[in-house]
């Protein structure tokens, strides 16, 4: 099949709280999908159903075939060695060296002898241009090689997808800019698929092939970059153009400000 993901109307709420209310979307194979909108309007939990960390309440996950809440727990975990993931704050261990935390997915999931998991590790280390940092703790990596790290490790297994949780927050120019090739460039010499979650818009669109836009809790739109940037839709208009008044309000839904004064005019 063309398509690694497809989404059919997914619904999840936390308690009375509405998160998702009928998501649907395709990530196609090979391609970088960018998923962005403001905080909190469901892109992390919209990422644990694809990897199963959730139920829906309604709707499904096919990934590669497989309806995600259908598996059992031994499935799941067959399934989930096929998905990378890049945490938003690198996610490393902090009492493994560098080499070891690049390791350890290889060692936890495959039977290769050491000397071939060494050769691996160093490869990966190589892509990023931290060869020569093997032997370092993360605590001495700065931030920037703290996510080089986190994105070698990502792609350990060379697993079919890698989501990239957030990746440019923090960065330096440098770094920023390093970490957004390197996603570009993995991808395409590695033949994953990646999906990017994100609210840092400008980065992202020099290297997403498609986007979709979640507001309040659906995909408000989609396309590609030309497309999405040309859009007149009023929600995507507003992100995509960093206005501050529009349908996407910067305060959270709650009562008028007066009621919550103790002292009322």
């Amino acid at each position: 099949m063309d398509n690694l993901i497809e989404v059919k109307d997914l619904h999840f709420s936390y308690g009375t709280l509405k998160v998702l209310k009928g998501i649907n979307l395709t990530i196609p194979r090979g391609k970088v999908v960018g998923i962005m909108g403001t905080s909190g309007c469901g892109k992390s939990t919209l990422l644990r159903h694809f990897g199963g960390q959730l139920r829906p309440t309604q709707g499904s996950v096919n990934f590669m075939g497989q309806i995600v809440h259908e598996l059992s727990n031994a499935e799941l975990y067959k399934m989930r060695l096929k998905m990378g993931m890049m945490f938003q704050v690198s996610g490393l261990f902090t009492d493994m060296s560098v080499f070891d935390n690049l390791a350890f997915p290889l060692r936890e999931h495959t039977d290769l002898p050491e000397e071939l998991i060494r050769d691996l590790v160093l490869m990966k280390l190589h892509a990023v241009g931290l060869r020569n940092a093997r032997n370092l703790m993360p605590g001495e990596l700065s931030g920037g090689m703290a996510r080089r790290v986190a994105l070698a490790r990502a792609i350990a297994t060379d697993p079919a997808l890698v989501i990239y949780d957030e990746p440019f927050a923090g960065l330096d120019p440098i770094s920023l800019n390093t970490i957004t090739n390197l996603i570009r460039k993995l991808n395409d010499a590695l033949g994953t698929t990646s999906i990017v979650v994100t609210y840092d818009l400008m980065t992202s669109l020099k290297i997403i092939d498609y986007m979709y836009f979640i507001h309040d809790g659906v995909v408000a739109g989609a396309g590609t970059v030309e497309e999405m940037t040309n859009s007149q839709d009023p929600a995507v208009y507003q992100f995509m153009h960093a206005q501050p008044d529009g349908p996407i309000a910067f305060q959270y839904p709650s009562k008028p400000y007066s009621e919550d004064l103790s002292i009322q005019a």
